[in-house]
């Protein structure tokens, strides 16, 4: 039976109540999943946590189906290859969903996300980063944000950039047509493996010999950029060596606000980077591609045509 067609036959009450099981998260018939490091990924001695666990629910606006998956304690990462429909334009996109460094939302801000672009004839990455407590988050207990002193997301962001990268010929991909996309939590990742070159960890192969600088980047309602007094994360030093920017948020978004995007926005510019900007008066957060209003039935045809002028497609 389908994890959908379980959701049949059960009543009101079991349909609203999300479904925990542990086990590792199964990747959608037609791709594969890798593991991004040759054996225990970095800095994880002494390190301990529940075994991965998958929560799903039901939510009748999902794409292809009813129900949305959310992994957590994540502790081996991934990345899931989504091989590109039709033409190949031999360019890759690399997809880090939200989830405040929690979770991963890997339905809403993942595999929906990948069946959009491999329609557009790309590659899709779907990375599965460590969580929790593995990059920069706002705790709600102590109302601050918290900054641990090993980034193991981003350690997971820039080793998957260079993994695709060494296997692009595999894949059959442009090496320099590799690009990175993130929402809210994954919309920082972005950020940061746009500005930081340098490896957050200590290399462990040949692959890490590889840059991990994206060719392109597109941060859709990123978080923890904007820091207190309204000023940049200090971490990020935008150069003219960030790749072309797509950024789009709603003012409304009662999660991330505002300043996120518009403070890197201005920061792009200093640096006379290319960027898009997108800011739409309504839409909330982590809309996705699902509800049936803009900036949702909007976005998709923006980034395309921003695709195509920075000579992508």
């Amino acid at each position: 039976m389908t994890l959908a067609g379980a959701w049949t036959g059960r009543t009101q009450e079991q349909r609203q109540n999300p479904i925990t099981k542990p086990g590792i998260w199964q990747a959608p018939s037609g791709s594969k999943q890798i593991p991004i490091w040759p054996n225990e990924a970095p800095d994880m001695a002494g390190v301990s946590r529940p075994a991965e666990n998958v929560v799903t629910k039901q939510t009748p606006d999902a794409i292809g189906g009813d129900i949305s998956q959310s992994i957590y304690d994540v502790a081996v990462p991934t990345m899931t290859v989504f091989p590109p429909r039709g033409r190949n334009s031999r360019a890759a996109i690399i997809v880090f969903p939200g989830g405040g460094f929690r979770g991963i939302a890997v339905t809403l801000e993942g595999t929906e996300i990948c069946n959009w672009i491999t329609s557009k004839g790309m590659t899709c990455i779907l990375s599965k980063y460590r969580v929790p407590g593995s990059n920069h988050w706002w705790d709600p207990d102590c109302r601050c944000h918290v900054t641990p002193k090993v980034p193991r997301a981003l350690q997971d962001a820039q080793r998957t950039i260079k993994l695709v990268r060494a296997r692009a010929e595999e894949l059959d991909l442009d090496a320099g047509k590799i690009g990175v996309m993130g929402f809210s939590a994954g919309g920082y990742l972005v950020a940061q493996t746009s500005n930081i070159f340098h490896p957050s960890y200590t290399p462990v192969d040949a692959v890490d010999n590889i840059s991990s600088r994206p060719d392109f980047a597109l941060a859709f309602f990123p978080g923890h950029l904007c820091r207190e007094g309204a000023k940049l994360d200090p971490g990020i030093n935008v150069t003219k060596e960030t790749p072309p920017t797509f950024l789009l948020q709603a003012w409304d978004d009662p999660v991330d606000e505002i300043c996120n995007s518009t403070l890197y926005a201005r920061a792009l510019d200093e640096a006379g980077v290319p960027a898009e900007v997108h800011l739409f008066a309504k839409g909330g957060h982590a809309f996705g591609l699902r509800r049936k209003r803009s900036p949702d039935t909007i976005w998709p045809s923006l980034v395309e045509n921003w695709l195509k002028d920075i000579g992508i497609f």
